[in-house]
């Protein structure tokens, strides 16, 4: 109202003709040298300001959450001296703020007296508001993270505001943007420099972000890169119909053509491309991310399928680990530091869903229930994310969930196959039947490379430097680079296991016989068995 008060052109003006019959509009004044004010601009002006000041306020992400829940249940640590409250009876009034109101808030709030606390950057300094043993809130924190800023050191400092030691409980972090595609660009930020911190403080990428974020959300890793390039070249070569190169090109103001006319080979950055999508109109700009969210997603599922997709350190779990044999394979000749390689026997129960989980994922993911006619197999059939063809065509997918595993198919395959839709009765009695043919547990081996590692590091197989840690049957805890079975053979024989490869294929043999055993005695005596 201020700016339409100073701003609104209410002076008015006169239409001169010029010498070459141009006309031209100049303000006009009285006798006296002042603007002449015009009444009828006076009347729009003074309208304007009357129905802006009828309109109900728009209430900011604190007024939200303070008019929603009241301020009597609010604690509210933040650096303002006014605030708008709204009453029990409705009625909005100004509340002043003293320099101990912050104080006031975090002890109401540890005392279980206000069951919600919001603070920002002013009041994230010096206060802890976690689930102490020693307070009487020892409620598990949620922590919304919104509008998270910046700069990660910040977030970090304020996420660790509610996780601290002698707590209760650990909080659960909930980070908080809304339907605009491109507000992900700033928890893409702060996910980048979480893990760059969590690298520096811990050597290793995931405790910075202390799990909040996974590689879908940091909008700058290599498989972004790769995603955005795809993005180009679908825009370039007209693979993406619903936005034109020259649309493209106008409204972001990035170029991808070269001057010869092909497509640029110092194709515009990532962070550039994410800046210049929050200047687009919001149905433009939910249009490019989403193209852009599906190629990521496509190449992340790439990259795990073909096990070279890198999350730091991975735990193994499973029922039981044991040692079958050990053997050293490299001493450093300065340290004298042992590289071991371990055959590792792993025992894991069988992650079974039930014919009810089943149901349920149905009801819950508008999914449909199906079985094979051929193998009489089960499968709940859910929507999924698709692909791009290499024409830059959509494929459509749907996600085919089995008791002990899932996959991704094309939906013209899933048409033409043999599955088809039944009710539910026909689905539980086919998924339960083939849950009680699974064998409630397994046993594999895992080949494990621990120890000094780097000298050695060139040996292992490049293709995936997956790093996992295990807790063995008796309490011991190894950390070690995993070798694939079928990468085993060449491994051993670059670091010198004589008698590995001998080793492996004895023990392969007394787990299959163990398994044909099992299942004889399974199958042919039931009652007494006496097998040695």
């Amino acid at each position: 109202m201020d700016y339409l008060m100073s701003a609104f052109p209410v002076h008015l003006h006169e239409i001169h003709s010029l010498g070459d019959g141009e006309e031209r509009s100049e303000p006009a004044f009285d006798a006296d040298g002042s603007p002449i004010i015009s009444q009828a601009a006076l009347v729009l002006r003074d309208g304007l300001v009357d129905k802006l000041a009828s309109l109900d306020p728009i209430p900011g992400a604190l007024e939200q959450l303070l008019w929603h829940f009241g301020y009597k249940q609010v604690a509210e640590v933040t650096g303002r001296s006014k605030r708008v409250l709204k009453s029990e009876t409705g009625r909005l009034f100004v509340d002043s703020r003293g320099n101990g109101t912050n104080i006031a808030e975090t002890t109401a709030f540890m005392a279980d007296e206000k069951q919600i606390l919001i603070f920002s950057d002013a009041g994230g300094t010096g206060r802890s508001y976690h689930a102490d043993l020693n307070a009487v809130n020892r409620k598990r924190r949620s922590d919304y993270l919104l509008e998270a800023g910046w700069r990660a050191d910040n977030a970090i400092q304020g996420l660790g505001r509610s996780h601290r030691t002698n707590q209760a409980s650990a909080p659960i972090f909930r980070p908080v943007t809304t339907n605009v595609r491109g507000e992900r660009r700033f928890i893409s930020t702060i996910a980048r420099r979480l893990d760059s911190l969590g690298a520096l403080t811990r050597g290793q990428r995931q405790t910075g972000g202390n799990g909040i974020f996974n590689e879908s959300d940091n909008l700058e890793s290599n498989y972004a890169e790769y995603a955005l390039y795809e993005l180009f070249k679908q825009i370039f070569q007209g693979r993406f119909a619903e936005v034109p190169l020259g649309t493209f090109e106008l409204l972001t103001g990035l170029s991808l053509t070269s001057t010869e006319g092909g497509m640029k080979i110092d194709l515009p950055p990532l962070p550039q491309f994410l800046n210049r999508l929050l200047a687009l109109r919001i149905r433009m700009q939910n249009l490019i991310f989403e193209r852009f969210e599906l190629l990521l997603s496509q190449q992340i599922e790439t990259a795990i399928a073909h096990g070279i997709f890198e999350v730091g350190v991975e735990t193994l779990r499973a029922e039981r680990f044991t040692v079958a044999s050990i053997e050293s394979v490299y001493t450093h000749p300065g340290t004298g530091s042992v590289t071991n390689y371990l055959l590792i026997e792993r025992v894991q129960k069988t992650d079974i869903k039930t014919a009810a989980e089943a149901v349920e994922l149905a009801t819950n993911y508008q999914g449909r229930l199906i079985v094979n006619e051929k193998s009489g197999n089960a499968a709940v059939c859910i929507p999924t994310h698709s692909i791009f063809d290499d024409d830059g065509g959509v494929v459509p997918r749907v996600l085919l969930v089995r008791p002990q595993k899932e996959n991704r198919v094309p939906v013209d395959k899933l048409k033409s196959s043999n599955w088809k839709q039944v009710l539910t009765d026909e689905f539980v009695g086919a998924w339960s039947k083939e849950v009680e043919e699974l064998p409630k547990f397994t046993t594999d081996y895992i080949h494990l490379v621990t120890g000094i590692l780097l000298p050695i590091w060139k040996i292992l197989p490049r293709l995936n430097s997956r790093v996992f840690r295990l807790q063995l049957s008796n309490g011991e805890k190894v950390l070690g680079r995993v070798v694939n079975a079928e990468n085993i053979r060449q491994v051993a024989e670059q670091l010198g296991m004589k008698n590995k490869l001998l080793g492996v294929k004895v023990a392969k043999r007394e787990f299959a016989a163990t398994q044909w055993l099992k299942s004889i005695s399974r199958r042919h005596f039931r009652k007494k068995a006496n097998l040695t």
